[in-house]
């Protein structure tokens, strides 16, 4: 059984030296999510060891952050815009158009490493951020030992560009928590709590990864996440000047790709979460998402632009284009350029391809269909 939060907060405090978590509002999540892990999770050895890491990472970087803050003050002067955020249904290419435009020389985005540490190592010296990659080698090279088959599934690079949902669930807010462990309790109460302090407190740390890295000087993030979907009208009030971008493909597709994740996934931290508990969570939780996100949409069609997934498999180059014209970046030789060179370096033909089964999981096409009706009407 993991231990409350005080446990955590005392250990995070003495690993850095440091006591100031600053607005303290994600600290009351931590005793929910011991509580689910402990309920329901079904941690072996390695997932509960695992999780008290997680956990303990998250406050030693929030104690980490303050202190930066302290010394930085100017930290708070850096300007974030948001070119443009992307979200959809897991497995609808999402991530392949993220990469792809954040090879646009006027673009940003989050590096794989710098969502397991948005700060400096001690000792990191600036504009060298190797102990930073170096420890993001040892935990991809973690997860591949526990899931071979993970590139096949989602490919994973240490430089490339990944989601911000890594660095929310950090905050103990994001879908990071139950895309990793099976906490269906917590990810009903994250739905009751305002999102919007995990938003500001995104702001705050692409604040900053620009003071770290002088070469985002000028530039503009684009910024992905799935989970964007379930805070939809919170993401539209904190990025006033982003535009945003839905990927779109059939959910008898998305969902049980998306369970065969999870299965993987969860097997990091527990061998006895089942594949039915895993579809019956996750139709219902994705549905969910897409829910909130036609809500928030409503009224607000002039900032979305959708992608649908075929088109961007058949012409990736086309579609880049015009969502960066979308988000008021004219389309360049240079940047077409290095979105085909980003093509042609990532090919899907280079990987295994991806095997799951609906019936895996408890579903059928009936089923999926029935469920998410009114998305399909209004999108496919």
């Amino acid at each position: 059984m993991l231990p409350g939060k005080d446990h955590f907060i005392t250990e995070a405090q003495e690993q850095t030296g440091l006591s100031d978590f600053g607005d303290p509002w994600m600290l009351a999540h931590i005793d929910p999510l011991v509580e689910a892990l402990n309920a329901t999770a079904k941690l072996g050895p390695e997932g509960a060891y695992g999780a008290s890491m997680m956990i303990t990472g998250a406050l030693a970087n929030r104690l980490r952050l303050m202190d930066m803050l302290g010394d930085h003050p100017e930290i708070h002067d850096e300007q974030v815009e948001v070119a443009a955020l992307l979200s959809g249904l897991p497995r609808t290419g999402s991530t392949m158009l993220h990469r792809m435009l954040a090879s646009a020389p006027e673009l940003t985005a989050m590096r794989w490493y710098e969502t397991q540490n948005y700060l400096p190592m001690p000792g990191e010296q600036p504009g060298d951020p190797s102990p930073r990659i170096a420890a993001a080698e040892g935990i991809l090279a973690y997860m591949m030992d526990k899931i071979p088959e993970l590139m096949s599934i989602h490919p994973m690079s240490i430089t490339q560009p990944d989601e911000e949902v890594i660095v929310l669930g950090q905050l103990f807010s994001s879908s990071m928590i139950e895309s990793t462990y099976f906490v269906p309790d917590f990810a009903a109460f994250l739905d009751e709590q305002d999102p919007m302090p995990a938003y500001q407190d995104l702001i705050l740390i692409l604040k900053c990864l620009q003071w770290q890295d002088k070469s985002r000087a000028g530039k503009k993030w684009v910024l992905k996440t799935p989970g964007h979907l379930n805070s939809m009208a919170t993401a539209l009030q904190a990025f006033p000047e982003a535009k945003f971008i839905t990927t779109h493909r059939d959910p008898v597709a998305t969902v049980p790709s998306y369970c065969s994740m999870m299965h993987s996934l969860y097997k990091m931290g527990s061998s006895e979460i089942t594949n039915d508990q895993i579809g019956e969570f996750w139709m219902p939780r994705l549905k969910r998402w897409l829910d909130q996100y036609m809500v928030a949409r409503d009224g607000q069609d002039a900032r979305f632009m959708d992608i649908h997934y075929k088109r961007l498999l058949d012409n990736p180059t086309s579609v880049g284009g015009e969502v960066l014209e979308f988000a008021g970046i004219p389309m360049s030789a240079e940047i077409e350029a290095g979105m085909e060179d980003w093509i042609e370096a990532n090919a899907r033909e280079h990987r295994a391809p991806h095997k799951y089964a609906l019936e895996d999981f408890g579903l059928s096409a009936e089923m999926i269909d029935a469920r998410f009706a009114d998305y399909k009407d209004r999108f496919l």
